[in-house]
């Protein structure tokens, strides 16, 4: 593990100190944290981090809330709900890249995609047809993230539903309490650390996120995020130390975030423990 993982990173942290240009490799100097004060100056590299922020956030928020009202759903007793079960999962199950091709091809497309069929079933044939990643670029790449992380939203709340106490449910509704207040009141609350969990886990996969993005726009149209910036930083202007420093801080930012999902995951498991 330290070879796999440790190295690298220190490796990279010691390349982000140098004023490094692959092309130039004779004029490699150390510059200190000046490749740090350019990646938070710079207005594209300062564009991805807001564009991560914004990205992440929507797809988050989004995924759980969609994970929440299927996890419900599936909570209840119902003929095939086991197929359906495996139904929803299959998205989480599908390589990145081949996800957002799918999305890219057979959804998007305005010539022969699914969604542009659809309107031109309802509308006929002169019905607009959208060319939905020109116009709307950043939302096909939320909406890619969203349906593929949904799956793995449900999953996690969907433990925490069946982890709930079956006799105080019973004794609520005894007690005259309807359908909303059991969940308001009993099902939210139990769920809090779980809606946590999946919100810090999300976080993290999503701000690493660079296959949608790459794929779908190839960062372009204002939906370039920090990884494909570091991407592009790296493989096109070849600067090492600059690409370094950006990817020190999407580690750093990473960790706060894994630090906080293991409190949870830890506080999870105590309660568990105690009951």
């Amino acid at each position: 593990m330290i070879v796999v993982t440790q190295l690298p990173f220190v490796a990279t942290l010691v390349i982000s100190f140098f004023d490094w240009n692959a092309l130039y490799p004779d004029d490699r100097k150390f510059a200190g944290f000046s490749n740090y004060g350019d990646v938070l100056s710079d207005p594209a590299l300062r564009k991805s981090i807001w564009t991560t922020i914004l990205l992440t956030v929507t797809v988050v928020l989004v995924s759980l809330i969609l994970g929440l009202l299927l996890a419900l759903l599936l909570d209840r007793r119902f003929r095939g709900r086991a197929v359906v079960r495996t139904m929803l999962i299959a998205p989480f199950l599908l390589v990145p890249v081949a996800a957002a091709l799918l999305w890219k091809h057979v959804l998007f497309n305005p010539e022969y995609g699914l969604f542009n069929g659809i309107l031109n079933a309802i509308g006929g044939e002169g019905a607009a047809q959208p060319d939905w990643i020109s116009e709307m670029p950043l939302m096909a790449v939320e909406a890619s993230l969203v349906w593929q992380w949904t799956p793995f939203m449900m999953l996690i709340l969907l433990a925490g539903l069946q982890s709930r106490d079956s006799q105080l449910i019973e004794a609520a509704r005894m007690d005259g309490a309807s359908d909303w207040q059991v969940f308001v009141h009993i099902t939210l609350p139990h769920l809090r650390r779980y809606l946590e969990l999946g919100v810090l886990l999300g976080s993290i996969y999503i701000v690493q996120n660079f296959d949608a993005v790459f794929t779908i726009t190839s960062g372009g149209l204002g939906t370039a995020n920090l990884p494909y910036t570091i991407y592009q930083t790296f493989y096109q202007a070849h600067e090492n130390g600059l690409a370094s420093a950006a990817g020190v801080i999407v580690v750093i930012g990473s960790i706060i975030l894994a630090t906080f999902a293991l409190r949870v995951v830890s506080s999870l498991f105590r309660e568990e423990v105690s009951r």
